[in-house]
């Protein structure tokens, strides 16, 4: 695994032998396999905190120690802390944020959170980093953990932290994604919530007028403010529009056929 750690055959072997010692052992010798595999794969995530097979692999041990057959119990608390940890070293982790989103609705479940406390859980509020103290980081307030990580990271052009940011908003715009921190919130709640994220983007255009990730957002997300509330784009929002994909086009040629059928809606 040191020499080949992103080798397949070298993890499904592994999972191949604590699974037999499941079905040969007693649970609580089984069970201690199976933690020490779970420390195995801290220290190899230490050396290389972006493997997705060791984060893949990490789920599956954590699945089975949490499995009744092994006497298990939830690890999603001491699992979510975890990704604090590793995204705060290195913000850029996708693996990281991606395991984070997997774990969120667990979390809120286990933690019976009222509507109140899942609104504070996501916090849409205004988030600036002069007024940010990073040495005492909210690790539960997930819009400004991804704020603090755009602009603190790559201001603001790693890919990997608006993947998370995106999927913050799905909660908000997309009818399945409702379910994941917010399912009482009401539509007006969800587009005021997406309001005060367009004003934080805006914010964030100041010093990276040559992110594409920012007019992205902005354009995607006024559309969808728009569609929520089922009216038409003001005078303003057209005039943005306009301009988030013009500064598109020259940033992201590439997309040149998406930014026609973008151009297509906002006729």
């Amino acid at each position: 695994m040191v020499q080949y750690p992103k080798c397949y055959w070298i993890w499904n072997y592994r999972l191949w032998l604590l699974k037999e010692g499941n079905a040969r052992l007693e649970a609580p010798v089984a069970r201690e396999l199976w933690n020490m595999e779970l420390i195995l794969v801290g220290k190899m995530l230490t050396r290389d905190s972006r493997n997705f097979h060791g984060w893949g692999y990490r789920r599956k041990v954590v699945s089975e120690l949490e499995s009744s057959g092994l006497n298990g119990v939830s690890l999603v608390e001491p699992e979510f802390e975890y990704t604090t940890k590793m995204v705060k070293s290195d913000l850029s982790n996708f693996s990281a944020w991606h395991n984070r989103s997997k774990l969120i609705p667990r979390l809120l479940n286990q933690r019976n959170a009222d509507d109140a406390t899942r609104r504070k859980f996501l916090d849409a509020g205004m988030f600036h980093p002069c007024l940010y103290n990073s040495s005492t980081p909210n690790s539960d307030v997930e819009f400004e953990l991804i704020t603090e990580a755009i602009y603190t990271d790559a201001y603001p052009y790693a890919q990997s932290v608006w993947f998370y940011h995106q999927f913050l908003m799905t909660t908000l715009v997309e009818t399945a994604g409702y379910a994941t921190f917010t399912p009482n919130f009401t539509q007006q709640d969800r587009i005021d919530y997406i309001a005060e994220q367009l004003i934080s983007l805006k914010d964030m255009l100041d010093g990276a007028e040559d992110c594409k990730w920012i007019y992205n957002a902005l354009l995607e997300y006024t559309l969808a403010v728009c569609q929520m509330a089922k009216r038409q784009r003001r005078e303003d929002e057209k005039q943005d529009c306009n301009l988030w994909l013009v500064a598109l086009r020259k940033l992201d040629p590439l997309r040149s056929r998406r930014w026609d059928d973008v151009e297509n809606t906002l006729l």
